[in-house]
């Protein structure tokens, strides 16, 4: 009678067992990932911030070009393509009356 009653126990005590060490390894592993990624977060940090600091450098370049474009096309050319405007010209009819 108490065989049966110790084989119960034992299994019940593996089974127990089995499912508190496969939790422990779990929490393992996820602590050592986790002081991981905890080392190499100031790295990831400085990585993304140069990466803005890229972007903002490129968007400021593209930003001054286009306002100096802006600006050279409201001043306009210093030459005047159209050439000297024309003189005005005397009709017949004032001719006649000299």
């Amino acid at each position: 009678m108490e065989s049966p009653l110790l084989a119960v126990l034992l299994l019940v005590g593996l089974v127990i067992g089995c499912a508190v060490g496969s939790a422990y390894a779990r929490a393992r592993r996820g602590w050592a990932d986790y002081q991981t990624v905890k080392k190499t977060v100031p790295t990831a940090r400085r990585g993304a911030w140069l990466l803005i600091r890229g972007v903002a450098v490129k968007a400021a370049v593209i930003g001054l070009l286009l306002f100096g474009a802006v600006a050279y096309a409201a001043v306009g050319a210093d030459d005047e393509t159209a050439g000297p405007a024309p003189s005005p010209s005397t009709t017949q009819s004032e001719s006649a009356h000299r």
